[in-house]
């Protein structure tokens, strides 16, 4: 009871020195937190919505996916007549042919593409009574012919769609242009997806291409029967066909589940990744706190130890606040987790991922997570300060309180170091010899998390070495004042270590990230110089990415003016028999024998133009020391819903590059003959070649040929290089912004660490003050130890981050993306900002400092 009462108190008395501790707790727990709340409602949202769209039972093809993409543009379907034998199945109440398509784009009359921007599909479909499960018309009536559609409420809303307003919904088969005759809204939460209805008839012919198909088929059951029955009954009246797809509601919601849940997963698994980054950094303050708190109180640990009280009463008293702590800032971090998941699914709302509220869902298993979490966290933390506090003698009560001389420990703390850097540096040198990235992955793994925790570890020794290089180069500059602040840093390396490297792990891996995305970008781009041919590069923008260009834009890009020639590239699916009986599922490259001007390749073997010839094929470098095929032999190729074909390899090409690495090419007329017309893949690319002299002519020509479908983009070589800079810079600032929580707890520890060493030298900054040290010169002395310290953590992580962006530029180059860039802009920019970040975490405790009373410091004991 008096080692709890003890805690209590001490808790209670140095409250405002725990407060940004706490905070550190609060911020970690409630990324956690918040992440399983987002990512639990969004699995609850699409459970939902699966679960309501699902009939009793499915009826599908065989081949069809639950991300049906097609490359020919049109879905997987079933004759119509297959209703009538599901029909004869018992237990059947009603049997509904249903239309699905995501081939499509639909944009209203401004040419606005209707579709969501956050990658949620456009789905075309016809109405059914299935459809009641889920959707109620709001407005309007059904499609009755090929001039009517009908549109969800959610795409209406935001894109301000009303009544008689027109759409064009782009297929396969052409346009199909209709009025709005009805709103439908769904009955559950829409997570983003346009869906737009049509009657039919105008579905089959447009979506499918012909009268009498269907996707799938929706079977209800008769009351009484359930799902599983009926799938069996349904089953026997199709004759146990294999050719058909057959899942009950659950099994149906589960397939959808299971597709969206590995997005899920590995957006979740992100964001916690993030999260435990974090955790890393506050462990730094904590230990920062509870190691200051422990020195400022060692009279009073040693009177206490003088007066009776144990090691182990002690070390548990100082362990309670720990407790105390982790409990205040886990119990706030759960609910400000809450707070930020819902926070999350406005931010989503906002881009176009609707997220309801009703839907938000907390496991039980959340909030456990999180208290856990955070007192586990902050008790190991505080156990090191812990121990030492345990080991004060009765007789420190007689001296001046103060950090312990720990010069041993520091020795036996730099040897470790040096040992897990030198294992760390072994680790990425043996990656950077690596033959190939899959080899290397793991070592550089390894160096990374051995160099950071020996960086970790030494960092009271980089701490002496570095700070006094600073101090040379700024603190100097300054005068007294300056020396001043460079013996304040020194004074305990280990503090100051610890506070640099909280700062230095979140900007190590952001300069790392920096260096690989900069080499990407600089590879690709060189590739791009020294390998594409092509003037133009037609293909659906990234928001759409994977679909194929439909066959209007190819044909329109044909016939643009002012072009020397058009190349058609197809990806076309096929079965190889290799040479040693074997099989292999490949993706050829079907293009025009033009395409080898647009994009140049360096062959190793044979000729690359005869790869186009009849018959005749290329494979890759690696493909062909793999198998042992050379120049000459013949393949069997089956192309997927297709015939067989001997292909003879014409050229073997190397796959030393970024761009096609591992492609094989053959000729599309080859392709054709073995893939029939309604089953040939649209083209993935169209490549185009103006004419000479002729490229801005042909650059407009070819943007007014595509107009029509906003998702088409035409880009010259500058504007392809900069779309994938975009490309990755965009997913550069989402990974830098889930690092700025860690970035953010690391300040924090700065001004931690300011606030309390303020507080310990109390009566030094009284007696500076009495000899002549100002105000204004009190507060310049505390504002350049923040910098120093802020610019010591910043210099190891830039020089740490750009050390492992190298590395793993090493394993890049084994896939072609040969050429390393640092961006010393933003290493530049970072390294200013730490600055200004010391300069920002030093202004509550130099403020604080200059307003002490003279006298009163002094008497402070």
């Amino acid at each position: 009871m008096t080692v709890w009462k003890t805690s209590m108190r001490n808790f209670f008395a140095h409250k405002g020195r725990m407060a940004l501790s706490a905070v550190a707790v609060l911020l970690s727990v409630a990324f956690v937190c918040g992440t399983l709340v987002f990512t639990d409602t969004m699995n609850t949202t699409f459970d939902k919505l699966f679960a309501a769209t699902s009939a009793d039972v499915t009826v599908s093809p065989k081949a069809a996916t639950i991300e049906d993409n097609p490359q020919n543009g049109k879905p997987e379907s079933l004759p119509a007549s297959v209703i009538a034998q599901v029909e004869k199945a018992d237990g059947v109440k009603r049997a509904e042919g249903a239309i699905s398509s995501m081939a499509v784009t639909v944009v209203d009359r401004h040419n606005e593409n209707m579709g969501s921007e956050t990658g949620a599909p456009t789905i075309a479909g016809n109405w059914t009574q299935n459809e009641l499960r889920s959707m109620e018309i709001t407005s309007g009536h059904a499609p009755r012919g090929p001039t009517e559609v009908m549109v969800d409420a959610d795409t209406a809303d935001k894109h301000h769609l009303k009544l008689g307003d027109e759409l064009r919904t782009i297929a396969v088969t052409g346009d199909i242009r209709a009025r709005i005759s009805g709103i439908a809204a769904f009955k559950v939460t829409n997570p983003g997806a346009a869906i737009v209805y049509l009657d039919t008839a105008t579905a089959q012919q447009k979506l499918l291409g012909a009268p009498d198909l269907f996707t799938q088929i929706s079977v209800t059951a008769e009351p009484g029967v359930d799902d599983a029955q009926l799938k069996r009954n349904v089953a026997t009246a199709l004759d146990g066909s294999s050719a058909y797809k057959l899942q009950t509601q659950k099994e149906a919601a589960d397939a959808n589940k299971d597709s969206m849940g590995s997005f899920l997963d590995v957006m979740k698994y992100a964001m916690l990744g993030f999260a435990g980054i974090a955790f890393l950094v506050g462990i730094f303050l904590i230990v920062n706190t509870f190691s200051m708190l422990v020195a400022q109180r060692t009279r009073e640990i040693g009177l206490m130890r003088a007066i009776g009280s144990s090691r182990k009463q002690v070390n548990r008293s100082v362990l309670l606040e720990a407790v105390l702590l982790g409990i205040v800032g886990s119990v706030l971090g759960v609910a400000a987790g809450v707070g930020l998941a819902v926070g999350l699914m406005k931010v989503m709302g906002a881009v176009g991922m609707e997220l309801s509220t009703e839907d938000l869902t907390i496991a039980w298993t959340t909030p456990v997570l999180g208290l856990a979490l955070g007192i586990i966290v902050t008790v190991l933390a505080a156990y090191v300060p812990a121990r030492r506090a345990g080991k004060v003698s009765p007789m420190a009560a007689l001296r001046d309180s103060g950090t312990p001389a720990d010069a041993k420990s520091g020795w036996i703390r730099a040897g470790l170091g040096l040992v897990l850097t030198g294992a760390g540096v072994a680790a990425l040198w043996t990656t950077a010899q690596a033959d190939k990235a899959s080899e290397g992955s793991l070592f550089l793994g390894l160096g990374v998390v051995l160099t950071l925790l020996g960086f970790i570890v030494i960092g009271p020794l980089l701490a002496s070495v570095v700070v006094r290089a600073l101090s040379v180069v700024v603190l100097r500059l300054f005068g007294p004042v300056g020396r001043l602040a460079e013996r304040n840093a020194l004074r305990n390396p280990r503090r100051t270590g610890a506070t640099g490297a909280a700062l230095m792990i979140g900007l190590a891996l952001v300069a790392c990230l920096s260096v690989v995305g900069s080499s990407m970008v600089a590879s690709a781009t060189d590739e791009l110089d020294k390998s594409v041919g092509a003037d133009f590069i037609v293909q659906v923008g990234s928001g759409d990415s994977g679909r194929p260009v439909s066959r209007q834009a190819s044909a329109a890009v044909e016939g643009a003016p002012h072009l020397a020639h058009v190349t058609h590239l197809k990806e076309v699916r096929a079965k190889l028999t290799l040479p040693g009986g074997g099989t292999e599922k490949v993706g050829l490259t079907a293009a025009d024998p033009t395409y080898a001007q647009d994009l140049r390749r360096d062959t190793l073997s044979g000729e690359l133009s005869a790869a186009y010839g009849k018959d005749a094929m290329s494979v890759g470098s690696k493909f062909a020391k793999r198998h042992g095929t050379k120049v000459g032999d013949r393949l069997k190729v089956a192309f997927e819903h297709g015939s067989t074909a001997t292909l003879k390899i014409a050229a073997i090409t190397s796959d030393d590059s970024a761009l096609d690495s591992g492609a094989m090419y053959t000729n599309i007329t080859t392709a054709a003959r073995h893939v029939p017309a309604d089953r040939m893949p649209l083209d993935a690319i169209v490549f185009a070649k103006a004419a000479p002299d002729q490229q801005d002519q042909a650059y407009k020509s070819l943007k007014a040929a595509v107009a029509t479908d906003p998702t088409i983009k035409v880009f010259d070589q500058t504007d392809f290089k900069q779309e994938l800079k975009d490309q990755i810079g965009q997913l550069l600032k989402i990974v830098y912004g889930l690092l700025a929580l860690a970035i953010i707890v690391a300040v924090l520890g700065v001004v931690n660490t300011l606030a309390l060493s303020v507080v310990e030298r109390t009566r030094e900054i009284g007696l500076i003050r009495a000899i002549g040290l100002s105000r204004r010169q009190l507060r310049r002395m505390i504002r350049l130890e923040s910098v120093v310290i802020a610019v010591f953590g910043a210099l190891l992580g830039l020089v740490l981050g750009m050390g492992w962006g190298a590395v793993a530029h090493k394993l890049l180059a084994l896939e072609g993306m040969k050429i390393l860039e640092i961006p010393w802009p933003t290493i530049i920019a970072v390294f200013v900002g730490s600055a200004f970040v010391g300069l920002f975490a030093a202004l509550v405790p130099a403020f604080r400092a200059g307003r002490m009373n003279v006298l009163n410091a002094i008497a402070t004991e």
